[in-house]
């Protein structure tokens, strides 16, 4: 970034993005007047107009009369789980403004899915850790989130099969318990059909004449100095824009 001619368009959007993803801006907060930006980031009106476009060419904001540009409403769009990883980092906030979980519970289970139990580096039927939840969004459900996670792990952090939501998040135990970090592969996203279990917590009926209906999955593997040690599941309701920065 040029500190002479200040930030790009894109550097202020990014800005404004971050804010809003953060929860620091809500929906209905007020950003400020283009003038404003121009001051505080030392950059022509034309480059404060630009980055207020994309902002709303992206869905995050609106014009209300009266007020000017306005965070947007965006009941559709949802974090992956990326995104919540990056926002409990930087902020210690997991949740997007009007997001939780709920349904929270875990279970040692044996692996049937062959392609986690390779993600893990385990055998087919070899015993992980389960751990499941619901996310909502201002109380509508829209996604279900596993957790597979190696059983080594439960030697140093048994509050991994304690029922509920964990807290603080198990692997900032784990490092403080062990002194190894825990890193993240590159999410990966496919689609399949939903189950009619899948349906029913996801309250998604079948549009009519509708044989089936097809759903976002990402995973997310975590490794340690040891090899993989958790594979995160999520499976997102038919509807949902799934955003990284969100």
């Amino acid at each position: 970034m040029n500190s002479e001619r200040g930030p790009g368009y894109a550097d202020i959007a990014g800005h404004y993005r971050q804010l809003i993803s953060d929860g620091e801006l809500r929906p209905g907060d007020a950003l400020p007047s283009l003038r404003e930006v121009c001051e505080q980031f030392n950059v022509s009106i034309t480059t404060a107009n630009r980055a207020f476009g994309l902002l709303k060419a992206e869905g995050l904001t609106i014009a209300r009369p009266g007020i000017g540009t306005v965070v947007a409403s965006r009941q559709a769009a949802v974090s992956t789980g990326a995104a919540r990883i990056d926002r409990l980092e930087r902020t210690g906030k997991e949740y997007q403004p009007g997001e939780t979980s709920t349904r929270h519970r875990a279970v040692r289970i044996h692996c049937s899915d062959p392609s986690i139990a390779e993600l893990l580096g385990i055998n087919l039927d070899d015993e992980v850790v389960m751990r499941y939840r619901v996310f909502t969004k201002n109380g509508a459900p829209t996604s279900v989130g596993y957790s597979y996670i190696h059983i080594r792990a439960l030697e140093t952090v048994p509050e991994l099969l304690q029922q509920g939501s964990l807290k603080p998040f198990w692997h900032k135990t784990y490092k403080e318990r062990t002194g190894l970090a825990i890193s993240r592969s590159p999410e990966r996203r496919t689609a399949r059909i939903a189950t009619p279990d899948e349906l029913a917590v996801l309250e998604t009926s079948l549009p009519s004449r509708a044989v089936a209906a097809a759903v976002l999955v990402t995973r997310t593997t975590f490794h340690d100095e040891s090899g993989p040690i958790e594979v995160w599941e999520d499976i997102w309701a038919p509807g949902h824009w799934q955003e990284d920065g969100q």
